[in-house]
């Protein structure tokens, strides 16, 4: 069976681990050149290495994604590496646990900082590389969060929406240039990094297994379930799908 994504280039950020570790070797078994992004380089060999094993060809590429400079260079090194960019998941983001009574301007600030401003700055500086390849597909990492409300999460969700208004019209802005932009709403994802936030509040995994059944659909998101929605907006299936929400989140993100 052919791959759905032979011969295409992508960035993927955030992808030193979790969710963004599992896009990039999904891409990678469906033929895509992966740049890998973050800021720790054992783990983004960890993931090349991966990417490799699956069959594809991948790169580590350190990257902060709060400096404007490091948003350029990393997709610079897709062209320069591999011969151009088709493909840009704006995946790295944070979610402290704060109320509003809690959230101070800092926090406020480092949170759009990365889950905002970094993919605004990530998709300014790939979009010229992909009019020069005729085209591309932006994919913006959501949460189910976006679009309901959790207390403890208050300057997370507001981020989330504040993205997810920014894929709208970045969608709108860049048809002409067949630069697709979509969104993936995620719902409750078990990886180590929310292993530890749990733990940091006081729930260990027999807490987390017990919640498992209150969910809509009886089960946690996999990181699997994000990665197929992934390979379907960057791959050719989706040429004419633009300014989507696709909810691949168990039931988590539905909402009107």
């Amino acid at each position: 069976m052919a791959k759905r994504l032979n011969g295409k280039v992508a960035v993927v950020t955030g992808s030193t681990s979790g969710i963004g570790a599992g896009i990039v070797t999904a891409f990678a078994a469906e033929g895509a050149k992966v740049v890998v992004s973050g800021r720790r380089k054992e783990h983004g060999e960890e993931v090349v290495a991966a990417a490799r094993d699956a069959g594809g060809e991948a790169v580590f590429h350190p990257t902060d994604v709060l400096k404007p400079e490091d948003c350029e260079a990393v997709c610079r090194r897709a062209a320069d590496e591999f011969g151009g960019l088709d493909i840009l998941v704006n995946n790295a983001g944070i979610f402290p646990r704060a109320t509003l009574e809690e959230s101070d301007a800092e926090l406020w600030d480092q949170i759009f900082d990365i889950n905002v401003r970094a993919p605004f700055l990530c998709s300014r500086a790939a979009v010229p590389l992909m009019r020069k390849r005729g085209g591309g597909s932006i994919i913006n990492i959501g949460s189910g969060n976006a679009f309901g409300f959790h207390p403890p999460l208050f300057a997370y969700c507001t981020s989330k929406s504040a993205l997810h208004a920014m894929t709208m019209r970045l969608a709108s802005i860049l048809a002409k240039d067949r630069i697709r932009v979509n969104w993936v709403t995620v719902g409750w994802v078990l990886t180590e990094k929310e292993f530890e936030v749990q733990a940091g509040e006081g729930h260990d995994r027999e807490w987390l297994k017990q919640r498992e059944a209150d969910l809509p659909m009886g089960e946690y998101n996999r990181v699997e379930d994000v990665t197929a929605a992934c390979i379907y907006l960057a791959g050719d299936a989706s040429s004419r799908v633009t300014g989507s929400d696709l909810a691949a989140s168990a039931g988590m993100g539905v909402h009107i």
